[in-house]
């Protein structure tokens, strides 16, 4: 006779099924971000959001910490044999495995940008880039501000408003909470080693900023985050949507902020674009203010890098990004200036209203 199963194996069982079809079948994971997520995220992102510190954050800690003691304390304090703990620690993995999906990791299920939105991708030509890039450079410039210092709470109001206008963004939900916040990720220190600014914590819907982030880049990172919050999983338009929020806002620092975050990709795309002649016309075309600022940043961030685990968490995040089907991986974040282009070329042809 075959031992007959606790019911919450049962239960996990057909949780792990309905999250395997969603990922596989076309049209589940739009139907999990369009009508399911949203209710998750208004329910899990309201009871977090009550809560000052990063939930999120501490359940990680603690349930990586459970998965390494409990094993000896079932060993030693209560004599189960290895099998019975193995079993009971693989149990523990796929329920946080589950629990990861359905609340918020079924969003890289869903169509990409171009799916949701309907807007043709633009193979953009060597041309089509320089015009674009020298067009960005001019209006980086003309955005410039110095931002010594910020305020969360009016970044946050910005950005926020900026989300709502009522033109809207397509490809994303409108705003699930009235006033989102993001957190301070409990173990700043350990993210900077690793050169992570802010990240989306799914168990319970809330997202958090590292502490050390520089006042210039503040909102966009904020911008960033809350649209991993609205559902959007992949990283490049995450970036694409902060950009068009920041760049449309009547706030100087954010606006500028915006503009800045995509600098970095702006350049990387024209050094494989563009002549040597034609970067360095580029680059020399930029206010030295913002290269001292861009720069300075870099050295701020290196001085907290730790190589070593630097290199472990790029190993693991570009596993984690192309097992949820972002084949380029950690290169996935500077593909935003191939959906930027497109969505300009779609702005043009649009009908004046």
């Amino acid at each position: 006779m075959f031992k007959k199963k606790p019911f919450r194996i049962w239960i996990l069982g057909a949780l792990l099924v309905g999250i395997t079809l969603t990922q596989h079948v076309p049209g589940w994971g739009d139907g999990y971000s369009q009508y399911v997520y949203p209710t998750i995220a208004r329910l899990l992102g309201g009871i977090s959001q009550s809560i000052p510190w990063a939930v999120g954050d501490l359940f990680i800690a603690l349930s990586i910490g459970w998965l390494v003691v409990c094993p000896f304390y079932q060993k030693l304090c209560k004599r189960y044999p290895w099998r019975s703990i193995i079993l009971h620690e693989a149990e523990f993995v796929l329920w946080i495995y589950a629990w990861f999906y359905l609340a918020w990791g079924l969003n890289y299920a869903q169509s990409d940008f171009y799916g949701r939105t309907g807007i043709a991708q633009t193979h953009y030509s060597e041309t089509s880039f320089k015009t674009f890039a020298q067009r960005y450079v001019d209006e980086l410039n003309a955005a410039y501000t110095d931002i010594p210092a910020t305020s969360p709470n009016k970044v946050a109001a910005n950005v926020s408003q900026s989300y709502r206008l009522p033109q809207g963004l397509p490809g994303i939900h409108p705003l699930f909470m009235k006033h989102p916040k993001a957190k301070t990720m409990l173990f700043t220190p350990l993210a900077s080693m690793v050169g992570v600014t802010g990240s989306m914590g799914p168990f319970f819907c809330e997202f958090t900023l590292n502490g050390d982030v520089l006042p210039p880049y503040y909102p966009a990172t904020f911008a960033h985050e809350l649209a991993h919050f609205q559902g959007i999983a992949r990283e490049s338009e995450a970036n694409l949507y902060s950009y068009l929020a920041c760049t449309r806002s009547d706030a100087p620092n954010v606006k500028f902020s915006g503009y800045l975050s995509i600098l970095p990709h702006v350049l990387s795309n024209a050094s494989r674009l563009m002549t040597k002649e034609e970067y360095t016309h580029l680059y020399k075309g930029i206010h030295p203010e913002i290269i001292a600022l861009a720069q300075r940043n870099q050295r701020y961030w290196a001085e907290k890098y730790s190589p070593l685990i630097g290199r472990i968490q790029d190993f693991l995040y570009n596993i984690y990004l192309k097992g949820n089907k972002i084949a380029s991986g950690q290169k996935n974040y500077s593909e935003v200036i191939g959906l930027l282009i497109s969505y300009q070329e779609w702005e043009k042809q649009k009908p004046a209203s």
